[in-house]
């Protein structure tokens, strides 16, 4: 069973960097492509940047492209998500999700498990 927790949201202002986390306490993390998807009031779930099972592969929405990072550490069971150069429209609820195929990994209805989420308030 993939247990997901985010955290590292909180406020910022427009230009500064914030590292979000997602801690995996099952045991079969290195198993599952990762994903961060995000989401604001009135909109659905968005893909933000997917890594598969080792690191390997990188993938991200052209909207974050060069600004953000993800990573992963499989020795800790955790994801994260590196963000910089932040702008008020990445405001959001961030959400990290597991999925057992790269295939649609941008897809949100692909995905098997998810977390919590964790709140990003970017001022301008």
């Amino acid at each position: 069973q993939v247990q997901l927790v985010e955290s590292g949201g909180g406020l910022v202002q427009t230009g500064g960097s914030l590292r979000l986390s997602c801690a995996d306490s099952g045991r079969t993390f290195t198993d599952y492509m990762m994903g961060w998807f995000r989401r604001t009031p009135g909109k659905e779930r968005e893909f933000v940047a997917a890594i598969s099972w080792n690191g390997g592969r990188l993938y991200y929405a052209d909207s974050v492209q060069s600004r953000f990072t993800i990573s992963r550490d499989k020795a800790k069971n955790t994801m994260y998500l590196q963000m910089n150069s932040l702008k008020p429209e990445d405001t959001a609820v961030y959400y990290c999700a597991a999925v057992s195929s790269w295939d649609q990994v941008t897809e949100v209805r692909r995905y098997d498990y998810w977390g919590q989420g964790t709140q990003v308030t970017v001022s301008s």
